[in-house]
């Protein structure tokens, strides 16, 4: 069965109502709705010309004609098709007029990172260390490319061989980031540079942030920086604790040198970051450490 999407539980405006057979266009038809967001549904589909299942992310019905949304999912469309990498979702077709403006995504049959803890707690050091290792080679692909995904997080990662970073939904150009001026991201995962824009520009520190903290949950079983169940989304104190500039609690639960990486990764100030390379470079030990047989199905690359 694919990985279901998790939906807000609130999200507004209504779906399309699709059911399975209904065509999305002609050649491409709904098997099931796997969850959706506050902008899109999310279907499994079977595409005739592809002759394969893809991933249909289609607009909600009261956006189609929405400036905003529309130039967001070309933005993605656009990305999608100029970036390759192993490590990261693959987009097939993306139709961005008509009806039902939507992207087509490669379909991937793994949980996420995000489901696989809910279920079964951290992850064992055999498993977290290639995987961190992957993501961060991913990462420093995007930075080479000049992108910042602005997401990174256990629900955009799927685990699989090798696992797959999805979601560009609010990636940017290095660029269009440095110009964002409102919070972007999801709140738990956010640098404090993304929560709080006039700290300083958001930029590819941020990515290296957001791999700290999946870290930090991965290994602790809790993200570096709860915030109270109830509290003032207007109040950015209250809403985003990382904001205060204190450290996270330390780990102990896992070897002292993966620790240093975490706390380095989760450093308030993005200067202060090891960039996605150095990040996978330091890993390196503890790769050897455990004895992998393989990473990516291929000999270990070194990240630079």
């Amino acid at each position: 069965m694919p990985e279901e999407v998790e939906e807000p539980e609130s999200a507004p405006g209504k779906g399309w109502g699709l059911d399975e057979g209904d065509p999305i266009v002609p050649g491409r038809f709904v098997l099931a709705k796997i969850g959706g967001g506050w902008d899109y549904e999310v279907f499994l589909a079977w595409d005739e010309h592809l002759h394969s299942l893809v991933v249909a992310k289609l607009v909600r019905p009261h956006l189609v004609h929405d400036d905003h949304t529309l130039r967001s999912l070309a933005r993605e469309a656009e990305l999608l098709e100029r970036l390759a990498h192993p490590v990261l979702v693959r987009g097939f077709a993306a139709v961005l007029e008509g009806d039902r403006p939507h992207l087509v995504l490669e379909h991937l049959e793994g949980p996420t990172l995000a489901r696989t803890m809910r279920q079964a707690g951290p992850l064992a050091l055999e498993q977290l260390v290639p995987l961190v290792f992957q993501l961060a080679s991913v990462l420093q692909y995007l930075a080479n490319e000049q992108v910042v995904h602005l997401d990174v997080k256990p629900a955009n990662v799927i685990l699989g061989a090798p696992p797959r970073l999805v979601d560009l939904s609010v990636a940017r150009t290095v660029e269009a980031a440095a110009r964002i001026r409102t919070p972007v991201g999801t709140d738990a995962y956010m640098a404090p540079e993304q929560c709080d824009p006039t700290l300083a520009g958001i930029g590819q520190a941020a990515d290296v942030y957001g791999l700290g903290a999946t870290l930090y949950e991965a290994i602790a079983g809790s993200v570096p920086f709860p915030r109270p169940r109830h509290f003032d989304r207007e109040d950015p104190s209250r809403r985003f604790p990382q904001l205060s500039g204190v450290p996270a609690p330390p780990l102990s639960d896992c070897p002292p040198a993966l620790a240093e990486i975490v706390s380095a990764c989760l450093s308030f100030d993005p200067g202060e970051r090891p960039t996605a390379g150095e990040v996978g470079d330091r890993l390196e030990p503890l790769i050897e450490a455990i004895k992998p047989r393989r990473i990516l199905g291929r000999a270990r690359p070194r990240l630079r």
